[in-house]
């Protein structure tokens, strides 16, 4: 079976439309901003290749996938009554319910009626003389617009590792970013499991549950926090509900975006004994405010250091096998390096019989057989393959798409050094192209639900303003541009972030440039950059009045 949908090829324009604005992805971001450019009257359009609303909840529906904020955070707040309305079950709400909660917010403001479904964006050209955009999609619809928003979200391009053999498998193969929506049944199978990033830690417990027995391939450990998920009690709903808008204010202003105080003290300034307790409270607590408990982890190698012992300590304590436990445990990169992972009884897995841990370091792949995998040391024969391998983050899905700004200059050719944008949001040499919550922007450092709000309602009060103040068209500058490129870079050379080979860095995809991708310098501080610059003119963007408007 296929493990991803190709890309299409651009067919014949066989209809033609006009709109103020395109959007492309119907995820939490595209419905929020066709909700928010709806209401400044423009004729807006979400265009999106999957056949309902929720993005890469739409699509990753492998055992166990479920988010890693809390799900009374995981939400919109742009509404008061959707926040009133709406009951989360969970502390992690698993993907159907997120899938729910997407739809709910559909139906409750009629989005659906201006989404166009099974719709790929595959081309968008600027025409500089109209100064508007020619967008194509694969069912032959030319699309011309004046704004183009990219809202395709930062993990939503599959990445499938090109192994030797890799077609010549004859089992059934699946992808946890593109599966069945029916479901798989793994009773009575063997199992292999390639990965062991976050799809991977949340979906082999469930899968290890059904399977005859499971192979897990390893080529590098993760740090993975226990959620202790639990379901929410109606007291407890009934709080955060009183207690939203001081919620809400707190995340929009701290450096993740979520319902927490920074650190205001080092892991170094407190005494051993001290810094112990903190941990281990926070590991009975779950979740990935473990991260954030002192505000020297991501920028001191020694402090990060206490963290990551004590988290390879609970593994040693949690996996009987002490060589299993060693493999489990990172050793080479910080902690928070790489996103760190949430699960419910990864670890423990590994103590049931029928599941092996197979050390991709010490017996690489060699190739997919029509019966398995075969490694540097053994063949492993198994009934069905999965891919934990991940996304071509944050890029991937913008450069699927064949977008040409001023003078037919390609994006992709513009990214080949990497990505260059301003804010996050803009790139010089495409006017009124917007990016939503992806490179250059907190994104994926933060929750996204606080980061797709801010950036759409930047988005939105800019083309607000273009359009009240006569302007037809808003661009980066390249100086801009590349003091923000210099900026980005030169925060995270202060972090620990580059000390390990993530797919923050691309470092996942091979050939892909070796770039730190998203902004460390926090949800608020950011937010307030943003809200500066617009203050000022939108200061570094050029705006001006085209010939035809003029």
């Amino acid at each position: 079976m296929s493990l991803l949908r190709p890309r299409a090829s651009v067919p014949e324009t066989t209809s033609t439309r006009e709109l103020d604005a395109l959007i492309v992805g119907a995820g939490f971001s595209g419905m929020y901003l066709l909700h928010r450019l709806r209401g400044l009257g423009l004729a807006a359009r979400v265009y999106e290749r999957g056949e309902d609303v929720g993005g890469t909840w739409y699509w990753n529906r492998y055992p166990g996938a479920r988010c890693d904020i809390e799900s009374v955070d995981y939400s919109y707040s742009f509404s008061p009554e959707l926040e009133q309305e709406w009951e989360w079950s969970e502390r992690y709400a698993a993907q159907p319910e997120i899938l729910r909660y997407a739809g709910h917010v559909a139906d409750r403001f009629d989005l659906r009626r201006d989404i166009q479904f099974g719709a790929q964006v595959l081309s968008a050209e600027f025409d500089e003389a109209a100064g508007r955009w020619h967008v194509r999609t694969d069912l032959g619809e030319l699309i011309v617009a004046r704004y183009v928003v990219l809202a395709t979200g930062c993990l939503s391009a599959g990445n499938v590792p090109e192994l030797p053999g890799r077609d010549a498998f004859r089992g059934e193969t699946y992808h946890t970013g593109d599966w069945p929506h029916d479901g798989v049944d793994f009773a009575g199978k063997r199992v292999g499991v390639l990965g062991t990033g976050s799809s991977a830690i949340q979906s082999i417990p469930l899968i290890a549950e059904q399977a005859a027995h499971t192979v897990v391939f390893q080529r590098t450990p993760n740090f993975s926090l226990p959620a202790h998920n639990r379901p929410l009690t109606p007291e407890f709903r009934a709080e955060v509900k009183r207690d939203y808008p001081r919620r809400r204010e707190i995340a929009r202003h701290n450096s993740g975006g979520v319902t927490r105080a920074d650190p205001e003290i080092g892991a170094l300034e407190v005494t051993d004994e001290e810094r112990r307790e903190i941990y281990e409270r926070q590991w009975r607590a779950g979740g990935l405010n473990f991260a954030s408990l002192f505000n020297d982890l991501r920028t001191d190698r020694a402090a990060n250091e206490t963290a990551a012992e004590f988290i390879r300590g609970k593994i040693r304590e949690i996996v009987e096998d002490a060589r299993t436990a060693e493999l489990l445990s990172p050793k080479d990169y910080p902690f928070g390096a790489k996103r760190p992972c949430v699960d419910t009884g990864y670890y423990a897995t590994f103590n049931r019989e029928d599941v092996q841990l197979v050390d991709l370091r010490t017996e690489p792949i060699a190739e997919i057989t029509p019966h398995g995998v075969r490694t540097a040391a053994a063949e492993y024969e198994v009934d069905c393959l999965v891919y934990a391998t991940g996304f071509d983050a944050m890029t991937g899905a913008v450069n699927a798409i064949d977008i040409r700004g001023r003078g037919g200059e390609s994006l992709r050719e513009a990214w080949a050094a990497g990505p260059r944008t301003y804010l996050g949001v803009g790139c010089a040499g495409f006017p009124n192209l917007f990016l939503i919550a992806t490179v250059g922007s907190p994104s994926v450092l933060s929750n996204m639900m606080t980061s797709i709000e801010q950036h759409v309602d930047w988005v939105a009060d800019c083309i607000g303003r273009l359009r009240a103040e006569g302007f037809d068209t808003i661009e980066a500058t390249e100086e801009a541009q590349n003091e923000w490129v210099a900026h980005v870079n030169e925060l995270a050379a202060g972090t620990l972030f580059l000390d390990a080979a993530s797919w923050y860095l691309g470092a996942n995809i091979p050939g892909k440039p070796r770039v730190f991708m998203p902004y460390v310098g926090g949800v608020g501080v950011y937010r307030e950059l943003c809200d500066r610059i617009a203050a000022e003119g939108y200061r570094g963007f050029r705006r001006t009045v085209s010939a035809v408007a003029a």
